[in-house]
């Protein structure tokens, strides 16, 4: 194993060649997780396909929690720290959706399997990746495939299992499909929220100046885009969606708005959070609709400074594959390690397009790079060039 970054770096491109062996297993992984839905909460039979996968590799303490988490432990020669290596197991999309794959030469297709079928895939295959390159680790090294990630599941998921876990996690990397170059050290301010507006039953529709539901909500969302938000630190308020009404002439009784803030400053989400529930109840009194505001997620800023050893092999490692740094910071699993003080970042394995739709693709040539970016942070955190002095 080798003990200097050097050393890991000129290893880089040998085994990115050598990785072009495990192509046909690693996108067969790829391709079958990507055709099994796992809609946020039903992600079991994913979950159970990396448990087997598990079982036939000889891993160490296979098990489903109770939250629906697929561990196992890849046993390091000494096993006296443990490494996290974590994806998310759930998608967008719902079991209604066709989940059938398509491979070319160089691409695959299909819904989710950029986020994040290849990130489960590389997982899972990552001990007979090990094999093919001769590469054993000091630490052991704990597989998580989490569940209940996205959406409402708030990262129910990781949460739980750092919650439960009793053994001790010397860092953590948190594996995306998409895209190659990212590089996640730090968790940006977010909240995810719903503003529902209902008119109740016995509202006066025959009075002057009676709306429905989407123009109340509507006068809702004017106020919040008059709210001043500050350009530095980096601070958004999205609008994801807006539903309401059945026809064209029906005033509407009931209307649903989902947004989100993001905001890199500290604090800020929390301040932005208190205008908007003043502006919904201020609207609530003076409109007789019932409105109502709801905190679907939320998290706090912190992270990794960019001098963090981690974070400089992080980049020694993309100069090396010659692949520019993508930084942002991450509202995903990262966030809740983040939180518990484990060094730990997030990474991309390959390009890829249209996320989230049903022709999201992936290039296949990239991933044999992202896997030996992967590989090469590993080393450096087992032998101890991570740590911070």
């Amino acid at each position: 194993m080798a003990t200097d970054l050097q050393s890991i770096l000129d290893s880089i491109h040998p085994h990115r060649k050598e990785l072009h062996s495990i192509r046909e297993l690693l996108l067969a992984n790829a391709m079958m997780i990507g055709e099994i839905p796992a809609p946020t909460g039903e992600e079991a039979d994913r979950i159970t396909f990396l448990a087997n996968r598990y079982t036939e590799d000889g891993l160490q303490n296979i098990s489903i929690d109770e939250a629906g988490n697929g561990m196992a432990v890849l046993p390091g020669k000494r096993g006296e720290n443990n490494i996290l290596v974590c994806a998310h197991a759930d998608t967008v999309f719902s079991p209604n959706v066709d989940h059938a794959m398509s491979v070319t030469a160089d691409k695959i297709f299909g819904p989710g399997i950029g986020d994040n079928s290849l990130g489960l895939a590389a997982i899972v295959t990552l001990p007979e990746i090990l094999k093919r390159l001769k590469i054993s680790f000091d630490d052991n090294l704990i597989l998580l495939g989490c569940s209940r990630s996205l959406g409402r599941g708030d990262l129910g998921g990781i949460r739980f299992f750092l919650e439960n876990n009793k053994l001790p996690i010397r860092a953590g990397i948190s594996v995306e499909g998409i895209q190659l170059g990212r590089l996640s050290y730090s968790a940006i301010g977010m909240l995810r929220g719903e503003i529902s507006v209902h008119m109740p039953s016995a509202y006066d529709w025959a009075k002057f100046g009676a709306t429905g539901s989407v123009a109340t909500l509507t006068k809702v969302v004017q106020r919040i885009m008059e709210i001043p938000i500050p350009m530095q630190p980096p601070t958004q308020i999205i609008f994801g969606s807006i539903n309401g009404g059945t026809s064209f002439g029906t005033r509407p009784s009931s209307a649903k708005l989902r947004f989100e803030i993001r905001s890199e400053k500290a604090g800020m989400v929390a301040e932005l959070k208190e205008k908007i529930i003043d502006i919904v109840e201020e609207t609530a009194n003076t409109s007789n609709a019932e409105i109502k505001f709801s905190s679907v997620a939320e998290r706090q800023t912190g992270g990794l400074d960019y001098g963090h050893p981690m974070v400089k092999a992080m980049r020694k490692i993309l100069e090396t594959l010659e692949v520019k740094p993508r930084i942002e910071p991450s509202v995903g699993e990262l966030s809740q390690l983040i939180d518990r003080g484990v060094p730990s970042v997030t990474l991309g394995l390959t390009r890829g397009e249209n996320k989230n739709e049903l022709d999201e693709s992936i290039d296949i040539p990239p991933i044999f790079g992202g896997i030996a970016q992967m590989i090469a942070l590993l080393e450096s955190i087992d032998g101890g060039l991570c740590d911070e002095q």
